[in-house]
């Protein structure tokens, strides 16, 4: 019985702790508006006495909201995928890296001066090297000032000389600032035509890129670099290798249940 009561209570309090802080959340406004002033005063008296009992109560009611709204995230963010889908995994022009015909599609929207991308380079290197039937697709995503912005129409113009691996993997290696005359610097060193490269990124075409995968992002709820679509999944930020294998078998057992 003990159990049962503060199960109970642990439900009254998720409701009730917005209204004990003066505000309803949206579904339950239709709930609390049931309620007179006096009743609601009466059962937020209750339950304060029972948080002077047993604070317990309070610790689990808020885990439990959090649940739910994490709940409520991961659904919509279900939702928004399903719905952008087609220019998630099935865009012609976007580059990939790893097996172009690979099972499982892992879309990564990146920055090439975001630290963080740059720290993931080696956990998806190994990914790719343990699961070979991914495929990874990268959509540039220059949020973090002109140089972001630089550095990403020279990958675009490296697409078209079929080195944008090549860029791409460079730009993550590098401890320094993606000027014009660094940039220059490493798309020759990996073979690019400097000068066909300038007279690519001026293309309008590249902008509309990125406006579109600008686009997709907020529809997608992306905040920052990395963010990666794993299935069904958007996986904010860098995760290490472990969490990003297990994603991948989700997302290869999802794909094979479909078929």
């Amino acid at each position: 019985m003990r159990q049962s009561w503060k199960g109970a209570l642990v439900a009254a309090a998720v409701f009730a702790t917005p209204l004990a802080m003066g505000v309803a959340p949206a579904q339950q406004q239709g709930a609390a508006a049931g309620f007179t002033e006096a009743q609601k005063a009466e059962f937020v008296g209750i339950l304060r006495e029972a948080l002077r009992a047993d604070p317990s109560i309070l610790r689990e009611a808020l885990e439990a909201l959090e649940a739910a709204e994490r709940r409520d995230r991961e659904g919509a963010s279900r939702t928004a995928i399903a719905a952008h889908a087609e220019a998630l995994f099935r865009n012609p022009a976007d580059p990939n890296i790893g097996n172009p015909r690979g099972a499982v599609t892992v879309v990564e929207f990146f920055d090439p001066r975001c630290g963080y991308c740059k720290r993931m380079r080696p956990v998806v290197e190994e990914l790719l090297r343990r699961q070979r039937d991914v495929r990874w697709v990268v959509k540039e995503l220059p949020i973090l000032g002109p140089n972001s912005m630089l550095a990403s129409r020279a990958l675009v113009a490296a697409q078209k000389q079929n080195k944008y691996a090549e860029l791409h993997d460079a730009l993550l290696k590098l401890r320094e600032e993606p000027t014009e005359p660094v940039l220059r610097r490493e798309a020759e060193r990996v073979g690019l035509d400097w000068a066909r490269v300038k007279r690519d990124m001026d293309d309008p075409a590249v902008q509309r890129r990125f406006d579109a995968t600008a686009q997709l992002a907020q529809a997608l709820g992306v905040q920052g670099t990395p963010a990666m679509v794993v299935g069904e999944t958007l996986v904010p930020g860098a995760v290490e290798l472990a969490a990003l294998e297990r994603l991948v078998a989700e997302a290869r057992g999802t794909a094979a249940s479909a078929r």
